[in-house]
């Protein structure tokens, strides 16, 4: 290495030695921010949820908006979650309830949202995961409740019913599937194992690729991945959080049949949250029995200039050949026309339950 090369290196690595302190002192000086923030809170008789996913998604949107780059908006949104993961865990880590095991979408959805800091406790069944919380063994609960190539899920949307827990934040992830084995290639491959979400949106390049070869469902990815490393001649598709968990190699990655193949999850507690100026309401309504209901239903939301962005229906549990729809609509409940639209909605259903307000997935 030159002379000239190592003196202008020098200057930049002794800027960056500079910023460096400096960030770490504005981190520091942030986190006690942080600590104030709770102390005059509790010197109010305010304690309450330390977890405030609106101010949260203000903060997101807004070093969004800030950013000048050359670092992307989702480099510096992830930047800046983990921050505040940080901050939250100094007064106390989050419990954060998911389907697991370790290693799922689920899991890594939770990651997303709630950063590293957070307290992950793996659940082996969507049930048990509305049980933590609602049993007071955990702050939050994520949980899928539809993909963009299989559609809704199901069991979530059950649950959803009878849950006192409230929707209070999103999450959208892009779903890669991973073919991952200790198989050195796909001709010793004797058996597929994953989730049957996931079979279902690998299914036309499992039949291309190992037609043939059993796929077998399992409760999990993560069980998948565990199952596959077990045994040379087996994979599994999962996530490649899974394949580092479980040291799996991956043997052809992005198997999924939609390149743009997308789930969502909400996150569930027990407090409402606030407005933040880019808010979605999801609510299950049904219609009285009689001609035209449905369309009923739904004009209060024309009626207001509220828009629609999802209805979903789905059997109700307690009478033969009746249906509940599971909606979502734009603007927090506090908005003056959703206001209007659910107080007209709630004298013509049959049944509303509104799961919550809550801001819009941030990234």
């Amino acid at each position: 290495m030159s002379d000239d090369l190592q003196k202008e290196l020098s200057v930049v690595r002794t800027e960056i030695d500079s910023l460096d302190a400096k960030l770490l002192d504005l981190l520091n000086r942030r986190a006690q921010c942080a600590q104030r923030v709770g102390e005059i809170k509790a010197r109010h008789g305010d304690a309450g949820f330390i977890y405030r996913p609106e101010r949260e998604a203000q903060i997101l949107r807004r070093i969004q908006k800030l950013n000048p780059g050359p670092l992307s908006n989702d480099s510096v949104t992830w930047f800046f979650r983990e921050v505040m993961s940080a901050c939250l865990s100094l007064e106390a880590p989050l419990g954060i309830a998911f389907l697991g095991p370790l290693g799922s979408f689920t899991g890594s959805a939770a990651v997303k949202h709630f950063g590293h800091a957070a307290r992950l406790l793996p659940q082996m069944s969507i049930d048990d995961v509305f049980r933590e919380v609602e049993a007071g063994h955990a702050h939050y609960a994520v949980a899928p409740i539809e993909n963009s190539t299989e559609g809704a899920i199901g069991r979530t949307l059950d649950l959803l019913l009878g849950t006192p827990l409230k929707i209070c934040g999103e999450v959208v992830l892009r779903i890669h599937q991973n073919l991952m084995t200790r198989a050195k290639s796909l001709a010793e491959v004797k058996t597929v194992y994953s989730h049957a979400q996931s079979l279902a949106q690998c299914h036309e390049w499992l039949n291309r690729t190992l037609p043939g070869v059993p796929r077998i469902s399992v409760g999990s990815n993560s069980q998948a991945a565990q199952m596959a490393a077990a045994d040379p001649t087996a994979a599994a598709i999962a996530g490649e959080a899974a394949a580092e968990l479980y040291e799996l190699p991956v043997l052809v990655p992005n198997i999924e049949d939609e390149p743009n193949n997308t789930t969502r999850f909400v996150i569930l507690g027990r407090q409402d949250a606030g407005a933040s100026g880019h808010d979605k309401t999801s609510l299950i309504m049904s219609a009285h029995n009689r001609t035209g209901a449905l369309s009923t239903l739904l004009a209060p939301f024309s009626d207001s200039g509220v828009s629609m962005t999802r209805l979903e229906s789905r059997p109700a549990r307690h009478t033969l050949w009746e249906y509940v729809f599971f909606v979502d609509i734009e603007g927090h409940r506090s908005d003056p026309a959703v206001h209007t639209a659910l107080e007209e909605l709630e004298r013509r259903a049959a049944y509303l339950k509104v799961l919550g307000s809550y801001p819009v997935a941030a990234y």
